[in-house]
């Protein structure tokens, strides 16, 4: 009896002074999914960029929200051959010059079906002016039970961007005029 109530008593004094660790992102929760994507991106001298992100219908459907990754599609079946569409630059770096030394992932709003996730990058050769392009948002939702990115925003010289408004701008621009 004695032995126990030491044993127990040590396990007490043990996990009272030893540190709390901070846990690690789940990988399927939205910060966890962005670490990975940044993790990737960030590797070597970070000059790969994240398009695998959103380089074809495959890893769209990865990462995407399907109602995202079908706005894309029908951006690229407006897209003329040979053409680039809407996204010309790599929304993953908010650039057209890949150059991603360290990130860090901060969840700014998180609900039961939608999160948004912030992503501060900081490059090799800090070369923008404005603080805001270099901070990435992530709307998610949760989309057949996992979670997928719905939206990315950034600014370019302080002036906001998103996806999915220019998807929507680029398919309202090539809407064909209906015959009456």
């Amino acid at each position: 009896m004695i032995n126990r109530r030491f044993l127990l008593l040590g396990l007490a004094g043990v996990l009272a002074v030893s540190p709390l660790r901070a846990q690690a992102p789940a990988a399927n929760e939205p910060t966890g999914i962005m670490t990975a994507i940044y993790t990737r991106v960030a590797k070597g001298k970070g000059e790969d960029g994240g398009n695998f992100v959103i380089e074809n219908k495959a890893a769209r459907a990865n990462y995407l929200s399907k109602s995202l990754a079908a706005q894309w599609a029908k951006m690229d079946a407006r897209t003329p051959k040979g053409e680039v569409g809407a996204v010309d630059f790599d929304p993953i770096t908010n650039s057209q010059d890949p150059d991603v030394a360290s990130f860090k992932v901060s969840p700014e709003k998180q609900e039961a079906d939608k999160a948004t996730v912030a992503v501060t990058i900081a490059g090799h050769r800090n070369d923008r002016t404005e603080q805001a392009d270099n901070v990435i948002r992530y709307d998610f939702v949760r989309d057949a039970g996992q979670w997928k990115i719905d939206d990315i925003r950034g600014a370019v010289d302080g002036k906001p961007w998103s996806i999915r408004e220019m998807l929507a701008e680029f398919i309202k621009q090539t809407d064909k005029p209906k015959r009456r």
